[in-house]
């Protein structure tokens, strides 16, 4: 049996102004009213987002993409000024990441939400890369 991600709701602020952040920021069709909520479509997946009835819980969200796509999002999150950092949590400011010798790099949406863009998977290299992903704790070379 094949299992694939249909939907996810993400509560915010602002439904429609975080759709129009996301869909402009990865380059997507533009969002879908589908009663409260406004949905974009993320290959076979949407985002749902609906409006917080109180404060917004953190979440981080990571999009596997090309690395003619990771071009394009990144040329758009430097244009429009937003802080990026190479690593989670807000480390290694002004920079991207190399890891699993891919690219990757992490950005916050209007509601404080970690995007992350990454051309490679966590791991997906192996300690054979120039550069492992650090959570595989590979020994020095």
């Amino acid at each position: 049996m094949t299992i694939v991600l249909d939907h996810t709701i993400v509560d915010v602020t602002d439904p429609a102004a975080s759709a129009a952040f996301l869909t402009d920021i990865l380059g997507l069709e533009p969002a879908k009213k589908l009663g409260p909520f406004t949905m974009v479509q993320i290959g076979p997946s949407t985002f749902d987002f609906a409006k917080a009835d109180g404060p917004v819980t953190y979440h981080h969200f990571a999009f596997r993409v090309s690395e003619e796509a990771f071009d394009a999002i990144f040329d758009r999150v430097r244009q429009r000024g937003l802080r990026y950092w190479a690593g989670p949590h807000h480390t290694i400011p002004d920079q991207i990441n190399h890891w699993d010798d891919g690219r990757g790099v992490y950005f916050d949406d209007p509601d404080g939400n970690s995007l992350e863009v990454l051309t490679r998977s966590y791991g997906s290299a192996g300690c054979a890369a120039k550069h492992p992903h650090p959570l595989l704790k590979c020994p020095p070379k």
